[in-house]
């Protein structure tokens, strides 16, 4: 019965051991990205009308790229988002700041009517420790996951967006 016991407790810390290890392994940041980029900035912008939101977008411009390797996701200033394709040959990570952003909660004693409301974000540490001018591109070739640090980030001018153009 003993020899079952430690057995037993021996194949739990394995397989504890083994879980930890897988977990430590998928956040290993690669040395090379398998592809060309630009030069990657960020760019502040705001909406003229009140409620119209704000935000910053980052801006990762595709060189050439041979092994197809698509651009999954991007950890910058805390935060993380899916990247989208804006055109050919650029990713954009968008993110929304809590400035000029419309909040429509309805607030009433009737738990009901409060339904639709949106939940509120939690604010989860992020894996890595990144500078202002640093951010972390995952990949994915395969089923496989990889991170890629990307440094040397350029903030460009705000964009504007105003509610009606401008006199000149």
């Amino acid at each position: 019965m003993d020899s079952l016991k430690n057995t037993l407790s021996l194949l739990l810390f394995l397989l504890i051991a083994i879980g930890f290890t897988q977990c430590a392994s998928t956040q290993k940041l690669e040395d090379t990205l398998p592809l060309e980029i630009g030069d990657v900035y960020s760019q502040h912008w705001v909406s003229g009308v009140r409620g119209g939101g704000s935000g910053y977008n980052l801006f990762i411009p595709i060189k050439s790229n041979p092994n197809k390797i698509v651009l999954d996701s991007l950890y910058f200033k805390g935060k993380k988002v899916k990247l989208e394709l804006k055109s050919a040959s650029v990713f954009i990570g968008r993110f929304k700041s809590e400035a000029n952003q419309r909040h429509d909660i309805i607030m009433s004693s009737d738990s009901l009517a409060e339904y639709g409301n949106p939940v509120p974000e939690m604010t989860k540490k992020p894996p890595f420790e990144l500078k202002d001018t640093e951010c972390i591109v995952s990949y994915k070739r395969g089923k496989k996951t990889f991170y890629y640090k990307i440094s040397g980030i350029v903030k460009k001018a705000t964009a504007r967006y105003p509610i009606a153009p401008q006199n000149r």
